[in-house]
Formats: structure tokens, C-alpha cells, sequence
């Protein structure tokens, strides 16, 4: 059989793997209960994570990962099975959470629950207490039932902040302080959205004041607590590893990931070194310097960056894409400058590449996936591999393709974006193992990103390590998917040979969805890779 009979044979498995089936609708029966359990339960409307509500939830999680171990999936077409693995790391999730993590009792930023923009992920980063007031999704000046909705869900806030004055008594120094800084944030978009709302109908005015007089409140009770959290934040390298296997499903451990990322922080500055080198003759990039300026650029950039992604046969451009990545360019900031604007400011075109994000977003609104387990974004960020190590690869990927030929110095800025993730991700991993704090993880990622783009001046430092601090290995996502994804691209090629196009593969790995990235490699090769094997059967201890 030749390489193209067998890449149509692996096909039409994957194909046949999507219909539905007896176990298909077992597992997602099992799914939606599943996520109604994982939910905290309710007083007067408030989600409850007192210790008595934790305690009989912990304990009632015992018997779910046994009820998913009572189906016999062992001749389930491969997409079912890797369902199936992705309910059982949900269940890994709150598992973890209970015995290790536990925010509700040790990070005060848990309970910040008002968002002023949307995430750019499948559901937003880090853990948060089922009570988000979504901002960002309301039109203003607001309509009357708006205003009423707007209200009912701010209306939480208060009886929240102060139940979680007894829920929280964890140690940890940084994830206190932290997390303090964050509360405080919410008070500064109350504040803002209280200026919005001040003409509402009804009593959202009231409610919006209320809600920053309890987050208020809530920040002055946590300084004074400071003093007695002194602790590490980190949850050690054994949990790590576990939590690498059980949950995120990368097939790595906490000492493989710091050799990956030294060694990518390594690649990046030596490669940036030729870069420079090669291009010393040619003019130094200026940054964008007006709001004309701006506009016309990232304009340009959407519009050159959709062609050639079509012309060169790399994606199927469907209609919503390109409004998708276009309503996201912003307007322009006269500074200063953190390190994204940076890099964006020079060559817009580069970032609209990580933007494949808003690609993702699009997709599971008008082309979602066939599995319904999948159309649900995944609990604990289990997608980070796919969502952001596809768009951190993406970048150097396109660059490859020949996307920055004619402007040599933006190939500067990939390799510029690579050691930033790298260095980062180093911070994720050494504070996690207790051998640094945030602030020694912010310096060390400050000092390794070329050029002082990010400087410990800015915000943006320190609050990329407070996120790796509260959600393990999200740091390390960025590279670590890179390379799964890196990997499964090698795969095909060699299966294909000359016959291989890059927009067909890419269409299989979209319609996969936003799962952990070695699973898509499992998915679409037909055949479970031996390191993906290992990582499962671990898992499972001992079980296939």
C-alpha cells in the first residue's frame, strides 16, 4: 500500500471515528452530568466554597473517575477514546485542585470575578469562582433588562468577598500579595464601570457602588493579613510532574521541561544573534508613531497576512476569519510600551500570526467540532497546548513559509517572541519548584528577553508569572505545544511524502479542536505515538 492509499485509509478511520455510537452517547450523558457536578454548589444564589462545601465535594468525586472507568472503551474508535481521556483529566482537574492547588482557600485573586475584555482562550485564564460578571459582553449605554442582569450577577460580589474572608487561609507569600494587587484591579474597573452606568435604569448604580465598596473592603482585609502569609506558593515538583500526566496531558516531566526551555532559550539567542548579523546593513525598525499610522498599517497587515495564507495553499480562508482577526487590531497607544506593542509596533503583521486565536474562537461558533465533549471549552485550560502553542509555533512557522522574505529584520522579532515564552516559562517552572519567587521569576524573564522590551517597570512582567504561579505548566504551554504540534506536521509530512499540503492537514487539525496537543497528534495519526502511551498508561496506572 502506498503512502497516499495509506494516509486515505487513516482518514476515513478518523472520519468514521466522529458518527455517533451506543458508547459516544454513554460518555457524553456522563459528560454533562460530570459538568453540572463540577460546579460549586449555591447559597442565595452565591457559589459556596466554604470548607464544608469542598469537603462533601471532594468526597463525592471519588466515584466519577470509577464510573468512567466502568466503560470498556477498548474498542471505541480512537476519537471516542480521546474523549474519553479528556472527561477523565477534568475529573484529574478538580481532583487537583482539592488535594494540591485548592484557590478557593489559598489565592485571594480567586475570588476576582469582573472582566473588563475577553480572552483571547476557549474559556479565560487561571482559576476563577464561578461568578464571573462578564463586562465586556454588554452594550452601553444598557437596556433595561441588560441593566437588570448586570446587576443581579454584581449582586454577588459582596456576600462572596465576604465568605471568602473565612475560606481563605492558605501561606503562600506571593500568591497572597499577588492576589491582593488583583483585587485591588477590580475595584479600578468597578470604579470605571460605575462612570458607564450612573444614568442605568433600576439600581444598578447602587449595585455597581456596593460591589467596590465590598472589593474595597475585601483588598484592605487581605493587606492586613499579609503579615502572617509568608509561605511558598509553589506546589513542588512531584505535583507537578502529575499534574503534567493527569491533567494537562503533555508528555513531559518538570526536569524535561526546564532542559526544553533552556535549550529553546538557548536556540532563540543564538539565532537572533545571526538574525541581527545578517540584516546589520538594512535600517532598524521604527515603531508605528500615530493613530494614522496605525490604522493604515494593521489595516495592510490583516489584509497581506489573509493572502498569503491563501495563496500559498496554507489554511482554508473561510469568511469569518478575516473579520474575526480584524476586530481585534485596536488603536494605537502612544506608550509607553509593554513588550507585545513592541514587537507589534514594528511589524504588525508578525502577532496577527499568534492571533490564530481568534481563528479558534471563530471556528467553534460557525464550524465546531463533530464531538459535542469538544464543543465545551475544557476545564483547567487543558486546551493551552493546542490554543497557545499552535499560535507561539505559528508564528516561526509562518515565517518559514516565506511570510517575512521581504522584510528580514521582522524574522528578529519571531526569535525575539520565541526567548520571551522560553524565559517565562523557566519562571513557571523554578517557582512552582519553590526555588523562586515571582519576583526573582520576573527578573530572570526581564533580563533574557532581548532588547528590555519586557521591563520590570511594566505591568505585564509580573503578571504573566502571577498566572503560571495560580495555573501550572500555562507557561510552559507556549513551547511545549509548539513542539507537539511541531512534531505531528514531521508526521504527516513522512506519511505523505510529496503528496503532503498544508492546507489539507491543517483542516484535520482544526476539526480536531481545541484539545491537549499530543492527543491531536494520537487523533490524527491513527495510532497512539509511544510517548503519548506512556504519558496515559502512567495516568492510568498501569491501564490501557
Amino acid at each position: 500500500m502506498n503512502r497516499i492509499s495509506i494516509v486515505s485509509l487513516v482518514l476515513g478511520l478518523a472520519a468514521m471515528a466522529m458518527a455517533a455510537s451506543p458508547a459516544d452517547t454513554d460518555l457524553v450523558s456522563l459528560f454533562r452530568e460530570w459538568r453540572a457536578f463540577q460546579k460549586p454548589p449555591r447559597r442565595d444564589g452565591v457559589p459556596d466554597y466554604t470548607a464544608a462545601a469542598m469537603t462533601a465535594q471532594q468526597r463525592a468525586l471519588a466515584s466519577w473517575p470509577r464510573r468512567l472507568a466502568a466503560m470498556d472503551s477498548s474498542r471505541w474508535p480512537i476519537a471516542q477514546q480521546v474523549d474519553l481521556h479528556l472527561v477523565r483529566a477534568e475529573m484529574n482537574g478538580l481532583d487537583f485542585d482539592h488535594r494540591v492547588l485548592r484557590p478557593w482557600a489559598n489565592n485571594p485573586a480567586f475570588y476576582v470575578t469582573v472582566f473588563t475584555s475577553e480572552s483571547d482562550q476557549p474559556a479565560r485564564e487561571g482559576p476563577h469562582a464561578d461568578a464571573a460578571v462578564e463586562v465586556w459582553t454588554y452594550k452601553f449605554p444598557l437596556a433595561e433588562e441588560d441593566a437588570r442582569r448586570l446587576g443581579s450577577e454584581l449582586r454577588v460580589i459582596p456576600p462572596l468577598l465576604q465568605q471568602a474572608r473565612t475560606n481563605l487561609v492558605g501561606t503562600g507569600k506571593d500568591l497572597w500579595t499577588f492576589g491582593t494587587q488583583a483585587v485591588r484591579q477590580q475595584s479600578a474597573d468597578l470604579a470605571e464601570l460605575a462612570a458607564k452606568v450612573k444614568d442605568a435604569p433600576g439600581s444598578l448604580a447602587a449595585d455597581v457602588q456596593r460591589a467596590r465598596e465590598a472589593t474595597d473592603a475585601f483588598a484592605k482585609w487581605l493587606g492586613e493579613q499579609a503579615s502572617a502569609r509568608t509561605g511558598p506558593s509553589g506546589i513542588g515538583v512531584a505535583n507537578y510532574d502529575w499534574y503534567l500526566k493527569n491533567v494537562q496531558l503533555a508528555p513531559y516531566t518538570w526536569s524535561e521541561e526546564v532542559t526544553i526551555m533552556e535549550r529553546e532559550l538557548a536556540r532563540a539567542h543564538a539565532l537572533l544573534a545571526l538574525e541581527e548579523q545578517r540584516n546589520a546593513a538594512l535600517p532598524v525598525q521604527v515603531p508605528i508613531a500615530s493613530a494614522e499610522e496605525h490604522a493604515r498599517r494593521f489595516g495592510a497587515a490583516v489584509t497581506e497576512y489573509m493572502a498569503f495564507l491563501r495563496d500559498r495553499d496554507i489554511l482554508t480562508v473561510h469568511a469569518d476569519m478575516d473579520p474575526a482577526l480584524r476586530a481585534r487590531v485596536g488603536s494605537f497607544d502612544p506608550g509607553p510600551r509593554e513588550f507585545f506593542t513592541e514587537v507589534d509596533y514594528r511589524d504588525p503583521e508578525v502577532m496577527r500570526t499568534h492571533g490564530y486565536h481568534w481563528f479558534d474562537k471563530a471556528r467553534l461558533v460557525h464550524r465546531p467540532p463533530a464531538s459535542p465533549i469538544r464543543r465545551e471549552a475544557l476545564l483547567y485550560n487543558i486546551f493551552n497546548t493546542r490554543t497557545e502553542g499552535h499560535a507561539t509555533g505559528w508564528e516561526e512557522l509562518m515565517m518559514q513559509a516565506g511570510m517575512l522574505d521581504a522584510r528580514p529584520r521582522s524574522r528578529e522579532l519571531v526569535y525575539i517572541l520565541l526567548a520571551e515564552r522560553a524565559a517565562r516559562a523557566l519562571g513557571d517552572l523554578r517557582m512552582h519548584a519553590n526555588e523562586w519567587t515571582l519576583e526573582q521569576a520576573a527578573t530572570f524573564a526581564s533580563e533574557n528577553t532581548p532588547r528590555g522590551w519586557l521591563s520590570l517597570k511594566g505591568a505585564l512582567v509580573r503578571d504573566e508569572q502571577f498566572l503560571y504561579l495560580q495555573q501550572p505548566a500555562y507557561g510552559t504551554s507556549y513551547v511545549i505545544g509548539k513542539i507537539e504540534v511541531e512534531k505531528l506536521l514531521a508526521e504527516r509530512k513522512q506519511a505523505e511524502g510529496d503528496a503532503f499540503r498544508m492546507s489539507r492537514f491543517m483542516e484535520d487539525f482544526e476539526a480536531a479542536g481545541m484539545i491537549p496537543a499530543a492527543l491531536i497528534r494520537w487523533e490524527l495519526a491513527g495510532r497512539m505515538p509511544d510517548d503519548v502511551r506512556r504519558m496515559l498508561v502512567s495516568a492510568q496506572g498501569g491501564r490501557q
